[in-house]
């Protein structure tokens, strides 16, 4: 081997050496630093507070559409053709006020003929009538006949017991007697008979009546009235339309009219502040394009039973359109003013930790140890949230805790003034 060679060699390894030595080095002080700071821990420091609470005055603002206190469609009850249009949307209408006529020609015939059907029925009972009168004739004079025939026969059989007639003329009479008892029974049959049909004839005469009288009611329908006071705000029709009964598939309504005189809205409170909605709570309505209207209003009405899915109370209030300014269908926020009995708890937001699961807070006991707890939230007050359950008024909970913090580590705690700030937005709204 030359000498050169060996040189080369001699080179590479000294800078294999030196490669190695370099990656080695720092692995060994950072274990040697691992090995130092597991010898001496460095105790984390937190600042922690206590809870404050909330003022027992609370205003909270939740959104609502405004309807109108009475919206209802108008359906034509009958089929035909409009036949003349009398208002149109935006109109205001009286209670009682013709919107519009309905020409009905079939409608029309089947009147005629439900009339003729009842005067047929009438013309059949008068007939009934008069034949039961004829048998209830008839049947008095065979039992006229009757009694003729049975004291007559009394008599000759009288004069038979005297030997004084012969008996050929008491069988004849005998016979007369019972002929006219037979009629008697076939003139009573008849009458059962004919009271029979009289009383069938009698309510076919019903029948046309009330079948006549319907027909009549609905020509009454021939007129769309409206049924209360205030204003026109859909109209489907025109002169010449064809009108289908409401009750046929995909009927459309003719009209539509809302009351606007009142109004109501529906909102939905959470269940923080069920206990404080009560019917009377005065309200204020607020609409953005009304910048400078306050509209009160007040609530009148609740489901009294909160949804399952969102925890939240449906609520009516209601309140008037003075002026008139305000529209069915306009978004709406309702300021309510409570006073809250059970005031919840206060926490800067960055106290509460949202992990999977529930969101909870770290609490530090006073041996320093760190219990993460389950905290169920209230309103969202930016800077601060309210807690409605989970901590306690004296638990020291950590301000700002560090996102690994886990159960059970060891901290030490310092007083943090973040209360002040909590407190100090207890009375927003949101």
């Amino acid at each position: 081997m030359n000498r050169p060679f060996r040189r080369i060699i001699v080179s590479s390894v000294v800078i294999l050496i030196g490669l190695i030595a370099l990656g080695a080095v720092p692995r060994v002080r950072q274990s040697a630093a691992l090995h130092r700071a597991a010898a001496n821990p460095q105790i984390l420091t937190v600042a922690v507070m206590t809870p404050s609470r909330a003022a027992s005055a609370a205003d909270f603002t939740l959104p609502g559409n405004i309807q109108a206190i009475q919206d209802v469609p108008i359906f034509a009850r009958v089929d035909g053709y409009l036949k003349r249009r009398y208002v149109d949307i935006g109109d205001r209408v009286q209670q009682g006020q013709v919107l519009a006529e309905i020409d009905t020609p079939e409608l029309d015939q089947q009147v005629a003929q439900a009339r003729a059907a009842l005067a047929q029925a009438q013309a059949a009972l008068a007939q009934a009538q008069s034949a039961l009168q004829q048998a209830r004739a008839t049947l008095q004079h065979n039992q006229a006949t009757m009694r003729f025939n049975a004291i007559t026969l009394t008599r000759w059989q009288q004069l038979k017991a005297k030997e004084l007639v012969a008996q050929q003329d008491v069988d004849n009479f005998q016979a007369a007697a019972d002929g006219s008892r037979a009629d008697v029974a076939a003139a009573q049959a008849n009458i059962d008979a004919l009271t029979a049909s009289t009383n069938a004839a009698q309510a076919n005469v019903v029948a046309a009546e009330a079948n006549l009288h319907r027909l009549t009611d609905l020509q009454s329908y021939q007129t769309l009235r409206a049924p209360f006071t205030g204003i026109v705000t859909v109209r489907n029709v025109d002169e010449g339309s064809l009108i289908s009964a409401g009750r046929a598939t995909n009927a459309m309504p003719a009209f539509r009219v809302a009351q606007i005189d009142d109004l109501r809205i529906f909102v939905n409170v959470p269940q923080t502040f069920v206990p404080s909605i009560t019917p009377g709570l005065p309200t204020d309505t607020v609409v953005r394009e009304l910048p400078n209207r306050v509209f009160k209003a007040r609530v009148v009405s609740t489901a009294e039973s909160l949804d399952p899915a969102s925890r939240t109370l449906l609520t009516e209030i209601r309140m008037k359109n003075d002026g008139g300014v305000l529209r069915p269908g306009m978004y709406a926020d309702v300021k309510f003013h409570v006073m809250r009995t059970d005031r919840p708890l206060l926490l800067p937001a960055s106290a509460v930790i949202i992990r999977s699961g529930p969101p909870v807070v770290a609490a530090v006991a006073p041996d320093g140890v760190v219990h993460l707890k389950p905290v169920q939230l209230g309103r969202d007050l930016g800077s601060s949230l309210e807690i409605t359950d989970g901590v306690g008024d004296h638990d020291a909970v950590i301000v700002a805790p560090p996102d690994d913090v886990q159960d059970g580590e060891h901290v030490r705690a310092t007083p943090s003034g973040s209360s002040a700030v909590a407190q100090a937005n207890s009375t927003n709204g949101f």
